[in-house]
């Protein structure tokens, strides 16, 4: 189908003089925030939200004192546990399909318990390749994915980042009296 006449819209563009095409003003604006910025971030009128680490943590950084407020921060996964003390997943494969960075891989198992049909065999993360996004938190309608408030974890290797279900229920031990955020 062609396009008809009446659908274009002319645009005719303001001719630019000497100043304005050089982009001089633009450049000097530019110049200027950047100068404005440089010399509010030292003293009392800090604008930097820059936390000098490992020196200053999270956890240590109060907003009430002239910072930026930090909200829905996420940190590395964890896997619930149940009343029981089993994995609380029920390998509905709702957060591998959701996921944007394909990180997650579950393999799917008939369960030894009454209460599911399914649980997981073998649920692997990659904390490497994940971008923390949280929407395998949400997706879960069992809530046994969370992203907890750890971040400083350190692997020397590419595999030692990659966390199965015994790491990732470890993390839950671990972290089970700190509330996701």
């Amino acid at each position: 189908m062609p396009i008809r006449d009446d659908d274009i819209i002319r645009i005719d563009v303001p001719e630019l003089n000497r100043l304005e095409s050089a982009f001089l003003p633009e450049i000097f604006r530019g110049f200027g925030t950047t100068f404005r910025h440089f010399f509010t971030s030292f003293g009392q009128g800090k604008t930097s939200r820059t936390i000098q680490y490992p020196e200053e943590r999270r956890e240590d950084y109060h907003p009430e004192d002239g910072g930026m407020e930090i909200r829905n921060f996420r940190g590395v996964h964890r896997l619930n546990r149940d009343e029981d003390g089993r994995v609380k997943c029920v390998a509905c494969m709702m957060c591998p399909t959701l996921c944007p960075a394909n990180c997650i891989h579950i393999e799917a198992a008939e369960s030894p318990w009454d209460d599911r049909e399914k649980y997981p065999k073998k649920f692997e993360i990659d904390e490497l390749r994940c971008i923390f996004c949280g929407m395998c938190e949400e997706a879960c309608p069992v809530d046994a994915i969370e992203l907890t408030p750890v971040y400083d974890v350190v692997g020397r290797s590419r595999q030692e980042m990659i966390f199965d279900k015994e790491k990732l229920l470890n993390v839950y031990d671990v972290t089970i009296e700190q509330k996701p955020m």
